[in-house]
């Protein structure tokens, strides 16, 4: 699954604002009119302080070319027809540009701050993509909806509820993914997988990788899929810029270190005992003390670290064989970070 090229992508969140800047809406429409000028291949919203299918409605009526998606939207906080419903509206508004990404979430957050019950992820993940598309389908091909697996039993759709055909009917679905059985759930029934940060080059080659071909082998249709990488990157003009984002991303990698959730994506580093250590850390509140733990070795395994310069080489020689598509973005607070950052979304597109 050897990449020719990293197909860019861009968010709107952070994207190309600075880190500690407020969300604006009124600022969506030309953030993603400059996204969709630089040459991105798509952009992304993520779910956390605002709803982003809304958001997203804002940067499609302001963009003529590049992909819109989530990255990622909560779908177990959401029955499949709720948000079967948000992506068909998604695709009507962006005229087929839109694509769905969708992740599990922790089971803390899902009972304790949506209120919902709590099943193993993986299978549950493979019968609500299944009710995705059973749902749109019956709605594009105006058949009886019929789907009956272990989680979902559906078999309602009266005319005032269903939505007229769609003019670009196939909708995109990515799964957001850290360990193997959920990569090899996304190969089998999704149209790509969203990697997590903590994904290094060697876990992705060793481990998912793998999982992903025996999903591919399961897969009913022999139709496209991709790897979607938000690698961790710490990146700045210069080298004096590049250490204070690497004391940033060091504390971000110590967050990631210390959650129960992503320990399978460090275990095969030999860094469980370290992982077990830093949640101990975490739950004591001591995150400075965590950062300094993060050694140099560990941050380079799974940090991009590079000058603006040497941005879109590193990128390329560190995940061109692993991945087809990569999110990129640095803090754009001046017109030259924007032709910086216009430039590095050119490289990695020509190479």
């Amino acid at each position: 699954m050897k990449a020719e090229t990293l197909l860019p992508l861009g968010k709107l969140d952070p994207g190309l604002r600075a880190p500690d800047a407020a969300f604006d809406l009124a600022a969506v429409g030309p953030q993603a009119k400059v996204i969709d000028e630089m040459g991105y291949y798509s952009l992304l919203m993520e779910e956390t302080k605002d709803d982003p299918f809304q958001v997203l409605a804002l940067a499609a009526a302001a963009t003529q070319r590049v992909r819109i998606g989530t990255s990622v939207a909560i779908a177990f906080a959401r029955s499949p027809f709720v948000l079967a419903q948000s992506a068909w509206t998604a695709q009507k508004i962006s005229q087929g540009r839109f694509e769905l990404g969708i992740g599990s979430q922790v089971r803390g957050h899902i009972r304790r701050r949506f209120g919902m019950p709590w099943h193993p992820p993986g299978p549950w993940m493979r019968d609500y993509v299944g009710a995705l598309k059973a749902i749109w389908h019956s709605w594009q091909h105006g058949t009886p909806l019929d789907y009956n697996s272990a989680h979902y039993q559906l078999n309602l759709n009266v005319p005032l509820f269903t939505p007229a055909p769609l003019q670009h009917p196939h909708i995109p679905v990515q799964v957001a993914a850290v360990n193997e059985y959920m990569a090899g759930v996304a190969a089998e029934v999704a149209d790509g997988v969203r990697l997590h940060p903590v994904c290094s080059p060697q876990y992705i080659a060793q481990t998912l990788l793998p999982a992903i071909q025996r999903g591919l082998a399961r897969r009913e249709a022999d139709t496209p899929f991709d790897i979607c990488l938000k690698p961790l990157i710490a990146t700045a003009a210069d080298e004096q810029g590049l250490r204070k984002r690497i004391a940033i991303t060091r504390q971000r990698l110590a967050f990631y270190c210390s959650t129960p959730a992503y320990v399978a994506a460090f275990a095969g580093a030999g860094l469980s005992d370290f992982c077990a250590e830093m949640a101990k850390l975490s739950k004591a509140g001591k995150w400075d003390t965590m950062a300094t733990l993060v050694d140099d070795k560990l941050l380079h395994e799974y940090v991009v670290v590079a000058t603006y310069d040497k941005l879109a080489d590193t990128l390329q020689s560190r995940y061109g064989e692993l991945v087809q598509r990569i999110e990129v973005s640095i803090p754009v607070e001046t017109q030259a970070d924007q032709l910086q950052l216009r430039r590095i979304v050119q490289e990695l597109s020509d190479m």
